[in-house]
């Protein structure tokens, strides 16, 4: 019997960029209470720890002028004059523009992606992106859909399509590294 070896990713802060999808006020409100509260916890959770260590977040939001902004739990949390990319399509990826939010540098090629809906938007733009060479991680407890199967098929999709699905405090920790980090006790006090 041989035994192959199988690569487990971790995520890396100088690789790492985080994005946030639609988590805006009528696609929130349509979430059900639990999920959606989860959800926004982990999403600020893990905006704090990026800005903390200076990593880039990257916000889109959904027809904008239907669905609302960014409701401003989060925005609370992402730093001063972070713009939201209105987009009409599902996939971040086939919205005019996002390649170029997402940045020119080749080391920051790890996108964690947070936010709604897990089995439309979330789904599409984690395929969109192996595509052009990145490597996704999904936060699964910081997406939702509005029917927590829809969710679930969408994280069984990802993984079997080869996207790397984590949590947010997985995903926090693997950015700081180790306990002798400077942001370690601010970050680690965030998932207390």
């Amino acid at each position: 019997m041989s035994l192959h070896k199988v690569e487990l990713p971790l995520t890396h802060a100088i690789s790492s960029q985080l994005l946030i999808v639609n988590v805006q006020e009528k696609l929130v409100k349509a979430m059900p209470k639990t999920q959606r509260d989860i959800m926004v916890a982990n999403i600020n959770r893990l905006a704090q720890t990026a800005r903390s260590l200076e990593i880039p977040i990257i916000l889109s939001e959904h027809y904008g002028k239907g669905l609302g902004e960014t409701i401003p739990e989060i925005m609370q949390h992402l730093p001063p004059g972070t713009e939201a990319k209105d987009k009409l399509t599902f996939s971040c990826c086939t919205a005019p523009g996002f390649e170029e939010d997402l940045g020119q540098d080749e080391k920051r090629k790890q996108i964690v992606i947070v936010g709604l809906e897990a089995h439309i938007c979330i789904l599409q733009t984690a395929s969109g992106l192996q595509q052009w060479g990145y490597q996704p991680f999904v936060a699964e407890d910081a997406i939702c859909s509005r029917r927590e199967a829809h969710r679930l098929n969408a994280i069984q999709r990802m993984r079997r399509g080869g996207v790397t699905v984590s949590n947010s405090e997985s995903v926090a920790f693997e950015w700081v590294g180790n306990a002798s980090h400077p942001h370690f006790s601010q970050i680690s006090q965030l998932f207390r």
